[in-house]
């Protein structure tokens, strides 16, 4: 069993139930729009423009709305409680949005029947789509119990530590695919043919045997080894469980007992599935939007750019962002061309690399706004840890290994340190800075997001930048 293939069948099972409930929903609406609108049978109203329209809407709004409640990002591992209270939250705010949309312009005999065609049509949604869901839920937990549905496992780490997970995994119905060594394993507790290859090909192993989950379980890590090799695993994009004990360098972080054991999933953040959804629409609507409006000061400022100093309009840098994969973040250029030598440098107040105009720009954040097409491309969200370059992550993490917990958010625009601290011009006040990144991620919400764009507004407007 794939994910898609379980998402697929929970979104087909949606649009049926949707399809179905809302035809009987049209048989019962019958006896009132025959009344007023001369329909001489069932068949002729079912087949009405107007009903047929309807009846290809509504099954399209509904796949959406448990798009957006997130309800379709996890296919697999369900629970049946929470099967209910998903489907009783999102088919009340549907139900609702449809009945004051499309229900209420009908002309009823009596307004007592507006009660009849809410609860008929709410029952009729929340049973037809709770019974189907909870089948294809209980089946699948059926399957996964019987060892026939399974999630590939690669378990990093040849340790008794390793054995041990690997014990409770496949007690949990997991498929353990074998194990990885590593230069951190003083001993191997496994057997020699369940090591299915090193650090050094861990690529193939993962795509070789098709692998959804990696589980890091090595019981000595070097400090320093450890988190530089996080950015391996973030890059294969699949979630990645650390198990943790007394010598993990990752003291930080939202701490699950996943099946047993003390694992830390460092590629999760604490964002529902339906923030998670609400923040991605927010950041492209956004971003669309403000490159749409600002599109005359855009272009203003590309111009004044350019008169200002030679040199190209828009400065763009790597950057390492979500899960550790490196992007090109553009900026309104600032600086004069060449200014920084062989080795990487942050800029400083008064620092004599910035040109007249870019003083301005970034005294206002103005030489930010090219990042909305960043966001609009998917590097970058409105709210996040701001982005640094490899040079200075690897001198953070020195210092302050939990800094890859930053990597399971996209980077953002702004940020919390960007508002409280403003701009970093040493990797001493990058750490410092970095207390208020773990406190966003450790807070992550919708209403956090919205705090930290009201003060960047006003930071913005203020002119508090350096």
């Amino acid at each position: 069993m794939t994910l898609n293939g379980q998402r697929t069948k929970y979104i087909l099972a949606d649009f049926l139930t949707a399809t179905v409930a809302w035809m009987l929903f049209n048989i019962l609406r019958f006896e009132e729009q025959a009344v007023y609108h001369g329909y001489s049978s069932v068949e002729s109203y079912l087949t009405s423009p107007v009903v047929v329209e309807g009846q290809l809407f509504v099954p399209c709004f509904w796949l959406l709305l448990y798009g957006i409640s997130g309800y379709y990002n996890k296919p697999y591992g369900k629970s049946r409680i929470g099967e209910f209270f998903t489907t009783f939250i999102s088919v009340s705010v549907g139900v609702v949005v449809l009945f004051f949309g499309m229900v209420l312009n009908d002309l009823p005999r009596s307004y007592l029947i507006y009660y009849r065609f809410f609860f008929f049509l709410y029952a009729l949604q929340f049973s037809l789509t709770y019974a189907a869901r909870l089948w294809l839920t209980q089946d699948c937990l059926a399957k996964i119990k019987s060892g026939k549905y399974a999630l590939n496992v690669l378990i990093i780490g040849c340790g008794k530590q390793a054995r041990q997970l690997r014990d409770e995994l496949q007690r949990q119905g997991y498929a353990v695919k074998g194990f990885v060594k590593t230069d951190d394993d003083r001993e191997v507790a496994v057997a020699e043919t369940e090591i299915v290859g090193t650090w050094a090909d861990l690529t193939q192993c993962v795509e070789k045997l098709h692998i959804d989950e990696l589980a890091v379980a090595i019981d000595t890590p070097d400090e320093q080894n450890f988190v530089n090799r996080l950015y391996k695993l973030y890059l294969f994009k699949i979630p990645i469980k650390v198990l943790l004990n007394e010598s993990n360098p990752l003291a930080r972080g939202q701490l699950k007992t996943i099946y047993g054991s003390p694992l830390l999933d460092v590629t999760d953040n604490n964002f529902t599935e339906v923030e998670k959804n609400i923040k991605w629409l927010m950041d492209k609507t956004l971003s669309l939007l403000a490159l749409v409006v600002l599109s005359p000061l855009l272009l203003y400022v590309a111009w004044r750019v350019k008169q200002d100093s030679p040199g190209p309009v828009l400065f763009k840098q790597e950057r390492i962002g979500y899960r550790g994969k490196p992007f090109l973040i553009y900026k309104f250029r600032t600086m004069y061309t060449d200014s920084e030598a062989d080795t990487p440098m942050l800029s400083k107040e008064n620092d004599p690399r910035i040109t007249p105009f870019g003083h301005f720009l970034r005294k206002y954040r103005i030489d930010e706004l090219p990042q909305f097409w960043n966001v609009l491309k998917g590097d970058m969200s409105l709210v996040g840890p701001r982005p640094e370059r490899r040079y200075f992550i690897d001198q953070i993490v020195h210092r302050a290994p939990y800094y890859y917990l930053l990597h399971n958010v996209r980077p953002g625009i702004t940020s919390l340190g960007m508002v409280k601290y403003g701009y970093a011009s040493n990797v001493d006040q990058m750490v410092e800075r970095l207390r208020f990144d773990i406190l966003y991620y450790e807070n992550m919400s919708l209403a956090l997001d919205i705090t930290i764009l009201i003060y960047t507004i006003k930071t913005v407007f203020t002119g508090k930048g350096i």
